[in-house]
C-alpha cells in the first residue's frame, strides 16, 4: 500500500511563491534604487519580509523532507521530532515575515496621505498589526517548557492547551484581515480625490490596493485552524502551511509590485505603446502643486520633463496638448516681435524645490518640503531696428 504524501503540495507552492516574490523583490530594488532614487524604509522593510519568508520556505522544505504532508504512522521517531521541530521554527518566521510585510504595506501607503485623519488610520492599522503580530509570535515561541519539548516529547515538560492556540490564530487572523481591507480600501478615496482623469483613477486604485490581497489566503485559511487539535499534526495541519505560505509569498510579491509602476512606463515607452512625443514624461514634483512657472508679460512657460513617478499617468494627453499648443501661439507671437518693434520682458519661473534630490515615485515632493521652491526671473530687452 502506498505511503500518503501531500508534501510535494507544500514544495510545489512554496517553490512557485518564493520565485515569484524573488522576482517582484529583485524589480521593486531595481526601481527605487536605479529609476525612482529613493529607497524608502517601506523597501528596507519589504526586504526583510523577502529575507524572513525565505527562511519560512526553506524550513518547510526541510521539514517536508523529515515528514511534513505524511501520518504520524508513517515516520520514525527522530524524522516525527526533526518535522515537527523545523514546522516550529515556520511559526517564527512566519510571524516576523508578516509584520514586516504589513509595516512596509503601511508605509508605502503614507506615501499618498495626506489628511491628518488618513495618518491616523494607517499607524492605526500598523500598531494593531504589530501588537497582534508579536503577541502571536510569543505565544508560540513559548508554548511549550522547556521549548523543545513542542517536537521532542521524550522528556519532562508541558505546553499551553492547544485551545488557546487555536483561539490566538482565529483572532489574529480576523486582525489580519481587518487590517488587509483597511489598506486595501483607503487607496480607493486618496486616489479618487487626486487631480487626475477618471480612467487613470480606475487604473491606478488596483495597483495601490494590490498590495492587500495576502488577506485572501487568510479567510480561505479560517476552515483549517481547527485542525491545531488533530493528534496526527504533520499531515492534519499541511492545509494551514499552505494558505500561510500563500499569505507571505502575496503579501511580499503583491506588495513589491504595487511600486513598479515607473518601470512599466519605461518598458512602454520603449516598446512603442506610450506616445512621449506630445504627452511627455512630467516631473514628479508636478503632483499636489503642479506646474507654478507664471510668465509676467507673456514669455514661454518652460517644461520639465524628468524620471518617472505617480504624475507619469496622473494627467492625460489633452492637457499636455493644450500646453504645447499655448507654447506654440507664445513662440509665434514672440517671433513677430522680434521684426515688429522694441520690447521688454520679464519671465519668471518657479519650480518646486526639495531637499534630497530625488525623484519620489508616488507622490514628489513629502510634505516636509512641499513649499519649498525656486524662482529665477529672466529679463529680456530688445531694441527697435533702425535703419
Amino acid at each position: 500500500m502506498a505511503i500518503e504524501n501531500r508534501g510535494p503540495e507544500l514544495q510545489a507552492v512554496c517553490y512557485t511563491l518564493i520565485t515569484a516574490a524573488t522576482i517582484a523583490i529583485s524589480l521593486r530594488v531595481y526601481v527605487r534604487t536605479c529609476i525612482v532614487k529613493n529607497f524608502g524604509i517601506d523597501d528596507y522593510l519589504m526586504v526583510f519580509a523577502y529575507i524572513f519568508f525565505s527562511l519560512f520556505v526553506s524550513f518547510a522544505l526541510v521539514g517536508v523532507h523529515y515528514g511534513t504532508g505524511r501520518h504520524r504512522a508513517d515516520l520514525d521517531a527522530e524524522d516525527f521530532k526533526q518535522a515537527m521541530m523545523y514546522w516550529w521554527y515556520c511559526y517564527l518566521w512566519y510571524c516576523l515575515s508578516m509584520i514586516t510585510s504589513k509595516i512596509s504595506i503601511g508605509y508605502f501607503l503614507l506615501r499618498i496621505t495626506v489628511r491628518r485623519i488618513d495618518i491616523f488610520l494607517v499607524y492605526g492599522t500598523m500598531c494593531i498589526t504589530v501588537l497582534t503580530g508579536a503577541i502571536f509570535f510569543f505565544v508560540t515561541l513559548l508554548q511549550c517548557r522547556p521549548i523543545s519539548f513542542f517536537w521532542n516529547r521524550d522528556q519532562e515538560g508541558s505546553c499551553i492547551n492547544v485551545e488557546v492556540i487555536i483561539a490566538l490564530t482565529y483572532l489574529y487572523s480576523v486582525f489580519s484581515v481587518i487590517s488587509d481591507f483597511t489598506c486595501a480600501i483607503l487607496p480607493m478615496f486618496l486616489v479618487w480625490k487626486l487631480n487626475m482623469d477618471r480612467r487613470s483613477k480606475i487604473a491606478l486604485i488596483p495597483i495601490m490596493a494590490m498590495a492587500c490581497v495576502a488577506s485572501s489566503a487568510v479567510v480561505v485559511r479560517f476552515p483549517f485552524v481547527k485542525d491545531f487539535r488533530n493528534p496526527d499534526f504533520l499531515w492534519a495541519t499541511l492545509d494551514i502551511a499552505l494558505w500561510s505560505t500563500t499569505e507571505q509569498g502575496l503579501a511580499v510579491t503583491a506588495g513589491s509590485l504595487a511600486t513598479l509602476r515607473p518601470l512599466l512606463r519605461i518598458l512602454a515607452a520603449k516598446f512603442g505603446t506610450l506616445t512621449t512625443n506630445k504627452s511627455g514624461l512630467q516631473s514628479s514634483d508636478q503632483l499636489g502643486s503642479g506646474y507654478r512657472g507664471q510668465p509676467k508679460s507673456g514669455g514661454s512657460q518652460p517644461r520639465s520633463r524628468a524620471p518617472f513617478s505617480l504624475t507619469t499617468f496622473m494627467r492625460g494627453d489633452d492637457d499636455a496638448y493644450r500646453i504645447e499648443d499655448e507654447e506654440e501661439s507664445r513662440s509665434g507671437k514672440f517671433r513677430n516681435d522680434l521684426h515688429d518693434k522694441s520690447w521688454t520682458r520679464d519671465v519668471v519661473s518657479e519650480w518646486p524645490s526639495r531637499g534630497g534630490g530625488s525623484d519620489e515615485e508616488l507622490t514628489g515632493p513629502s510634505r516636509e518640503t512641499r513649499s519649498k521652491s525656486i524662482k529665477v526671473t529672466t529679463s529680456i530687452r530688445q531694441e527697435e531696428h533702425k535703419i
